[in-house]
């Protein structure tokens, strides 16, 4: 059976209306005859406050939402951190939340690091236990404070967080065309890894799996852009006079295979491209969809929409070169874990 796409015509969202009860594109490669199950039931998320950014622990085990609940830019110490667990279920709603001894204003991307999550509150990296949920870490970028070091004197506006697995945090500032370098083994310090106009306002970044170097996605322009570890900066897709595929672009990831994905927030699109660099549409007329998440273990994305206050868990498909030849394709190439096998029955000898 061939895999379908489900294609939902687009709703009508803006921030004064938000849709509680949205609508989901289970979009992703779903088979017709799992549309009955409980599992496309128990993936989506609902009740959420604006999320922008959707993260699973490597393990498998957790998820965690950010929910700015409120303006993006406003100092309202509302916002707060859902957590789930390995089935996409709701473990606590406000996992953190501001509030008494919690400070989180606007939480939008976020980084997990032994156990400790990493989140950029509008010009502040925030870190919390992963597993009780209080603070460890508030780190300050503002333009006064000697962290921040870009030169345009506009206000910081952190949006994403990308660990590069060993070391160093990379944090996106869009407001100021630049990206900081957090160094772990340093009590944190802090450099300007590139402060550049091409960036074209940072939104989401991640970190080439295999060659290491950041990748950012432009709010602005709908760029994808390439900086190495040493903050030289190459455009690897802009869009043309002719060629306007991207409007703009809120989250990026890639997944076991190098496949890179990018979700268009006003197009309400997400695109694979490949590591040929071809592109394909994966799912569109989606309710603005923000910084997307890759679980690389479980071959899922996790998709926020950011003004339809929910998100959905999908499977992704597997390549098909990554299956041996003639190797029959099974749900676990589309990231659902497969059923048990049945008991043997009683008396039944074991060959």
């Amino acid at each position: 059976m061939r895999p379908l796409h489900r294609r939902f015509p687009a709703p009508h969202c803006s921030q004064v209306c938000r849709l509680r009860q949205c609508y989901f594109a289970s979009f992703i490669l779903v088979f017709m005859v799992m549309s009955q199950t409980d599992l496309a039931e128990a993936m989506q998320v609902v009740d959420l406050r604006s999320p922008h950014s959707f993260l699973g622990d490597p393990s498998g085990k957790e998820y965690f939402i950010s929910n700015v609940n409120g303006e993006p830019d406003s100092r309202d110490n509302n916002g707060f951190i859902t957590k789930l667990d390995a089935e996409g279920k709701v473990v606590n709603l406000k996992f953190v939340q501001g509030g008494g001894e919690v400070t989180l204003h606007a939480p939008k991307g976020m980084a997990l690091v032994n156990h400790t999550l990493y989140v950029a509150d509008l010009d502040t990296l925030r870190a919390f236990d992963q597993k009780t949920g209080r603070p460890v870490l508030t780190l300050s970028l503002a333009p006064q404070s000697k962290a921040s070091s870009a030169s345009s004197g506009k206000p910081v506006s952190l949006v994403d967080v990308a660990w590069d697995g060993q070391r160093f945090l990379y944090i996106s500032d869009s407001t100021n065309n630049s990206i900081y370098r957090v160094d772990l083994d340093q009590q944190y310090a802090v450099s300007l890894l590139v402060h550049d106009d091409r960036l074209a306002g940072p939104s989401g970044l991640a970190v080439h799996p295999k060659s290491g170097h950041i990748i950012a996605v432009s709010w602005e322009k709908g760029k994808i852009l390439e900086i190495t570890p040493e903050g030289a900066l190459t455009e690897l897709v802009s869009n043309g006079f002719f060629t306007a595929r991207f409007q703009n672009l809120s989250g990026v990831d890639f997944d076991r295979w190098g496949n890179m994905y990018v979700s268009d927030q006003t197009k309400g699109k997400i695109w694979r491209m490949t590591p040929n660099q071809r592109f394909h549409v994966i799912a569109e007329y989606l309710p603005s969809p923000a910084d997307i998440g890759i679980d690389r273990g479980n071959n899922l994305i996790l998709v926020p929409y950011q003004y339809a206050d929910a998100a959905e868990m999908n499977g992704l498909e597997a390549p098909a070169g990554s299956r041996s030849k003639g190797q029959k394709r099974t749900l676990a190439d589309y990231g659902f874990v497969p059923p048990p096998p049945k008991p043997q029955p009683e008396g039944a000898t074991k060959k």
